[in-house]
């Protein structure tokens, strides 16, 4: 079951490669993918695998892009996901931070991290905060979920679970689909969750569209417990991203669901940021 947040609809407290192109891996691959499997499995126990997955797109302006990074740098030092985190069984988590855009255009800003308390916190914030802010065209929220797969396996701290955290203002339309990037997620058992940006009204002259919240619900989170929190006012920014990543830390869904996801047709189409493109430029 999937679940639709409204910001202060909940409160939360600390609570809980290689082979070749016919597909017949070489020997070689073969041994250093079972050792990776096999480092991975002795490696330190995080209670979460955390993807953040930060939208950078030209319809985001810079003073969007700067709240936003505020917004997760300040979450991730609050008293309340420090709180959170040492309610954890194993008291820690492993994250990294990326920057998208179009299908091609990924930028690792921090690479894996694990965060135990305080200080190790402290570091992740300020490695955050320290790094230019950049702007990219496009947007392919596919091109984002298929950069963060292979960044798991990569991860040297094994998870009780892996979860997407991605946030953006616009529908996908760069790229591949959503949908198989979706679906190619959740064969693996990782989680999506979304935090769609929505403090500009929607403009003919941009990739807006009205209901972003139905489309990332419909189109682009999915797992268990999965849940989008949308954010309708600039001031709410972090209070926003931090709800969402106490969510994330504890396991935990929402007790008082606003909206329940459709479970059938989604209520906007999952091609809608294609067409809206291929409408206006005609490639």
């Amino acid at each position: 079951m999937r679940w639709y947040v409204s910001i202060g609809a909940v409160l939360v407290a600390g609570a809980i490669a290689g082979g070749d192109v016919a597909g017949i891996a070489a020997p070689n691959a073969v041994n250093q993918s079972s050792a990776r499997s096999a480092e991975k499995e002795n490696a330190a126990t995080v209670d979460v695998e955390l993807v953040l997955a930060v939208d950078v797109s030209y319809s985001m302006d810079l003073d969007e892009l700067a709240v936003q990074r505020e917004g997760y740098a300040q979450a991730i030092v609050s008293k309340q996901f420090l709180q959170a985190l040492k309610s954890l069984p194993n008291g820690k988590i492993s994250i990294t931070y990326f920057e998208w855009a179009a299908s091609n255009d990924q930028k690792i800003i921090i690479p894996w991290r694990v965060i135990d308390g305080p200080e190790t916190a402290d570091a992740v914030a300020d490695e955050i905060l320290k790094t230019p802010i950049r702007r990219a065209s496009r947007t392919s929220i596919s091109g984002a979920i298929y950069f963060a797969l292979p960044l798991f396996e990569a991860n040297p701290y094994r998870g009780l679970r892996q979860v997407i955290d991605i946030s953006g203002d616009g529908p996908n339309n760069n790229g591949a689909p959503i949908l198989p990037a979706r679906e190619a997620a959740l064969v693996k058992g990782i989680t999506i969750n979304g935090l769609p940006i929505m403090v500009k009204e929607p403009s003919l002259s941009t990739m807006d569209i009205e209901n972003l919240d139905w489309y990332y619900e419909d189109c682009v989170i999915g797992g268990p417990g999965s849940f989008v929190v949308a954010i309708k006012d600039r001031e709410k920014f972090n209070e926003a991203i931090r709800t969402k990543l106490l969510l994330e830390v504890a396991g935990l869904t929402p007790d008082r669901p606003v909206v329940p996801v459709a479970e059938k047709e989604p209520r906007v189409s999952c091609l809608i940021g294609e067409k809206i493109w291929q409408d206006r430029w005609g490639r």
